[in-house]
């Protein structure tokens, strides 16, 4: 077997609420990604996959515990070495891809950027045409390139954020809710290109989710948070098929399907009434 690309081990993160009330964002978490595989994180707002995937990419600090990605553990750090040399292991990709897009230029002035700092081989033809390859790989083209975000739709600008990942050359990408936004025939669209850059290119995805129907489609294991902890780990075929704890098995009564009706009193009967 191979040596985990991702090994998180025993990361506590608390966070202060004033009055002296505090919250375990990530109480004891260990978990493990092995190298081109896609591990999801999964639970409810609040459970703490967000903290996670920002602890795990350096930005959050952890109180405890350690993160190592390919074997060199991960530090905060403004040191911009350090931070070329993380992004050449790591990029993430957001629920929201508008934070990395000025609004005033076209959309591949955000891949040039990256270029800049990750390809300095390349000269401005170089460059452009590497954006124009990236843009290619991931379903887009040169009149998509030239445009400004808001002549492209939800999905288009998510396919912009990867292609903007892609230009680091990564080994690993953490996309933190990335298709949650998109309605179910984009999200299903981007799901499949994905899966293809994940074989083409040999990536390992951090995946972090609430929506459990995707995880079947995209992932290979899974771990699910609840209150900063991690309750329960498997592959997808052993959590999802046969789920041994009973947030899970909320979890998955309550991911849409066709056909599904919510159903009253289901979290009573299936936690006994506890908060979560």
């Amino acid at each position: 077997m191979s040596e985990p690309i991702i090994q998180v081990e025993h990361l506590k993160r608390t966070f202060k609420l004033g009055r002296g009330a505090s919250v375990a964002a990530l109480d004891d978490v260990t978990c493990e990604l092995r190298p081109g595989t896609c591990l999801a994180v999964v639970g409810e707002s609040g459970s703490g996959k967000s903290t996670l995937a920002r602890v795990v990419v350096g930005l959050e600090r952890a109180d405890s515990g350690s993160v190592r990605i390919a074997g060199t553990e991960v530090k905060p750090t403004t040191a911009r070495s350090a931070l070329r040399e993380r992004a050449k292991l790591v990029q993430m990709v957001f629920q929201d891809p508008q934070g990395s897009l000025n609004r005033s230029l076209p959309v591949s002035a955000t891949i040039d950027e990256m270029l800049r700092a990750h390809r300095p081989d390349l000269d401005r033809a170089g460059r452009r045409a590497r954006v124009l390859e990236l843009f290619d790989e991931v379903g887009l083209t040169e009149r998509h390139a030239d445009a400004k975000p808001g002549a492209l739709s939800g999905g288009q600008k998510q396919r912009v954020a990867i292609a903007r990942a892609l230009a680091a050359e990564p080994k690993i990408i953490v996309l933190d809710e990335a298709v949650s936004a998109l309605d179910v025939s984009v999200q299903a669209q981007v799901l499949d290109l994905l899966k293809r850059l994940r074989a083409e290119h040999g990536l390992s995805y951090l995946f972090i989710t609430h929506d459990l129907s995707v995880v079947r489609d995209i992932a290979d294991d899974v771990v699910v948070m609840r209150t900063g902890r991690i309750i329960e780990r498997g592959t997808v075929s052993d959590v999802l098929d046969r789920p041994q704890e009973p947030y899970t098995r909320l979890l998955i009564a309550s991911a849409p399907r066709p056909g599904w009706k919510p159903q009253r009193g289901l979290r009573d009967t299936l936690l006994g009434g506890a908060a979560v």
